[in-house]
């Protein structure tokens, strides 16, 4: 558990603030609030220093539940070909487990079998940059590049705080990350609607800045609705788009 994950979950537990821990054995993911279908969101980031740019990114999120799995695929765009990626991963349906992760990067394709024990590189995907990959765990894990769909199955409630094992596949070893409740809120969709969310929430410090995540979860349908995200002078903002909003998918392959 990194140093400032333990800071914080003391302070919580100082302050009564029930804490749970997300994994095998303890506090369950409840699955049932994962829906199948296609999610889109927009992204932009920035910095307080550079008031004259931005960077854009647009994410195709789409979910299957499948032979006892959800798989779950992800294409980001960005401003030029560099910037895309796609992402595939296999989780168990039951507890939401890792079992498969991959990734399209710069040409280059990482490609992972995962267990509750470890982790590995794929010897029957060619070409993997990652075949030679391993890593033993202590204790199982979740796949943070699916923390959206994590977020969105959690018993979220007033006065409640998360610690979850998250694990970004092939780079440093798994590690907690606390997120507490901090509160509901009614915010505004970009479809006009008025929604009733928990507003859920992390912090810390890391390479010499203070960072905050907020997240915004729809108390009825536990929708991912919004991201705010401030790291240094750096921010970044997420937003679900309308289920109106067109694939583009289906514009780029012409259909």
């Amino acid at each position: 558990m990194r140093l400032s994950a333990v800071l914080l979950l003391f302070s919580l537990q100082a302050s009564a603030q029930t804490v749970d821990t997300i994994g095998w054995g303890h506090t369950a993911l409840q699955t049932a609030y994962l829906k199948p279908g296609l999610r889109q969101y927009f992204i932009y980031m920035g910095d307080t220093a550079s008031k004259k740019t931005l960077v854009f990114w647009y994410w195709l999120r789409s979910i299957e539940q499948v032979d006892g799995a959800f798989r779950i695929t992800q294409h980001w765009y960005g401003q030029d070909t560099n910037m895309y990626r796609e992402v595939y991963s296999l989780n168990k349906a039951a507890d939401f487990a890792p079992v498969y992760h991959k990734e399209i990067k710069r040409g280059k394709t990482f490609a992972y079998n995962w267990a509750d024990d470890r982790i590995s590189g794929a010897d029957s995907v060619w070409g993997n940059a990652a075949k030679d990959f391993s890593l033993a765990f202590s204790r199982p894990n979740l796949n943070w590049n699916l923390d959206i769909e994590t977020f969105e199955m959690l018993p979220l409630g007033a006065g409640k705080a998360f610690a979850i094992n998250f694990y970004d596949a092939g780079l440093d070893p798994p590690q907690y990350v606390v997120y507490k409740v901090s509160g509901s809120e009614v915010i505004q969709t970009l479809n006009g609607a008025r929604v009733d969310c928990w507003r859920l929430i992390t912090e810390g410090d890391a390479k010499n800045m203070h960072y905050t995540e907020t997240y915004w979860i729809s108390k009825r349908d536990h929708e991912f609705l919004k991201e705010e995200d401030r790291y240094g002078s750096g921010f970044r903002l997420k937003l679900l788009m309308p289920e109106t909003t067109p694939d583009p998918m289906r514009k780029i392959q012409g259909v």
